[in-house]
Formats: structure tokens, C-alpha cells, sequence
């Protein structure tokens, strides 16, 4: 498909080995069918929103990013950044650790990286959906909380397929064939009536359900079908809300 745009700015030495390195083993194994690219901004501040179905999708999703020019900041786990090494790479490359246990701090260093212009890419549900069917499950807030503080856009993105390559959960890749990865791109999703407003927990549910809608509407116009009325939620079924909903199944299941 080729890269869409240059890239704003100049690209440092994490970028640099990453794509040297990653890029070439997505383009071995997915093909790439994507649509709206052209709404992700030039440039500024800005929060992609998403759907998240594999631990592969921030490879994938960081491919549509870049190809449209732009470089992508993430909410990873902070154990990552406990290795020396990786740790340093993740910073070099602008990912954000996130202390589960004190969020506040994740959420400051993502309001500071889109006020300077930078994209931060969140999972608008926080982790894998546990969705027996793949559905986005229920939301958290991040994303809203962010775009409230910072008055940056939110565009929405649905996407289907990086389960097929690496099913959620397993350690286990399918490297028989490439795999079609879709991604769809919306319009930015209107919040400037509730920016209006003190972000109270009504406004932040409000914001936070607007976004949700628009990105599963355009995870139904991938699948051509319609999600469930209610949104899973893991508690209702005795599940954790984040991580692995079934620890003791071997990774591959």
C-alpha cells in the first residue's frame, strides 16, 4: 500500500529500530485494508481511540499510524519498563508507563504529550476484550478524561483481524498466510458542547459513551453485523476486568 504521508518531524533512534524492524514482519505476514486514514490529523495534539481484540493490535494500529505520518504514544504497563534495556527503549520511543495502582500519573504524562502535539493511542476498554464473540466490551474512561483536559480531537478507529494472527491471550502467532488486518477510521467525535462543562462523572460517562458508539459502529461496518445491545462486562460474569480472564488455560487455547 505504501506510506500515505511523510513523516511530521523528525523520527529518533527507538522509531527508527522499530520500524526497521517491525514494519518488514507486518508486511510478511498481514495485509492491510484500511479506510479514513486521511481523517488522523497532520499534525497537534490528538487521542485514536480504538478497539482492542490481540496483544499484536498496538503493532498494527502503530502501522496505520506511521503510514500516515505520524508517530504514536501508548499507555504500556509499567512492569515493562522495569528491564533496564526495554525500559529505555519505551522511553526513547514516548510510551507512557501506566501504575494500575496510581493512574493519575499516566494520565498527567498523557495530557502533557498531546497538549505538545503528539498522538496518544488508547484502548478505549483498558484491556482485551472478554467478549466471547470479540465485541467491544465496556468502556473506561481515559480516553474521554484526556480529550476533555487537553480539548484535543478523539478519532475513533474499529478494527477486526489482529486475532487471527495472534489470538488474545496466546503466546502463540499464526504465521500460515498473511493476515487481513481492517481498520476503519471515523470523523473526530463531537465533545465540544461538553467541554462546555465541569468534567463531572455524568459529563466523563457521556463523552466516554459517545466514543464508544462511534467506534462500534464502525466495528459493525467491518464485520456487517450488529453488536450486542448491552456492552459485555467481564464483573457481571465473574471476571477480572484486565488481563487474562482464563489464567490457568494453557496460552494457545
Amino acid at each position: 500500500m505504501g506510506k500515505y504521508r511523510k513523516l511530521q518531524g523528525e523520527r529518533g533512534w527507538a522509531w527508527t529500530v522499530a520500524v526497521g524492524i517491525l514494519k518488514p514482519v507486518l508486511l510478511a505476514t498481514t495485509k492491510q485494508d484500511w479506510t479514513g486514514g486521511q481523517k488522523i490529523p497532520t499534525s497537534g495534539g490528538a487521542i485514536i481511540a480504538l478497539n482492542h481484540v490481540s496483544h499484536v493490535d498496538p503493532l498494527t494500529a502503530a502501522h496505520l499510524v506511521w503510514d500516515y505520518g505520524r508517530e504514536s504514544r501508548y499507555l504500556a504497563k509499567s512492569t515493562l519498563f522495569k528491564n533496564a534495556q526495554l525500559g529505555r527503549f519505551l522511553r526513547a520511543a514516548g510510551q507512557i508507563p501506566v501504575d494500575r495502582a496510581a493512574g493519575a500519573d499516566a494520565f498527567k504524562e498523557a495530557v502533557a504529550a498531546v497538549n505538545a502535539g503528539e498522538i496518544v493511542v488508547v484502548y478505549i476498554e483498558g484491556s482485551i476484550t472478554k467478549d466471547p464473540a470479540g465485541w467491544p466490551m465496556v468502556p473506561k474512561s481515559g480516553a474521554a478524561r484526556i480529550a476533555l483536559e487537553t480539548g484535543a480531537p478523539v478519532i475513533p478507529v474499529g478494527q477486526w483481524g489482529a486475532q487471527a494472527l495472534l489470538p488474545a491471550y496466546s503466546k502463540r502467532p499464526d504465521l500460515f498466510g498473511r493476515k487481513t488486518i481492517t481498520m476503519h477510521v471515523g470523523d473526530p467525535v463531537p465533545l465540544d458542547d461538553l467541554r462546555e462543562h465541569e468534567p463531572t462523572l455524568a459529563v466523563v460517562k457521556e463523552a466516554t459513551d459517545r466514543i464508544m458508539a462511534a467506534i462500534v459502529d464502525l466495528v459493525e461496518e467491518i464485520r456487517g453485523e450488529e453488536a450486542p445491545d448491552e456492552r459485555f462486562d467481564p464483573r457481571k460474569h465473574g471476571l477480572n476486568a484486565t488481563g487474562n480472564p482464563h489464567p490457568h488455560k494453557k496460552a494457545a487455547e
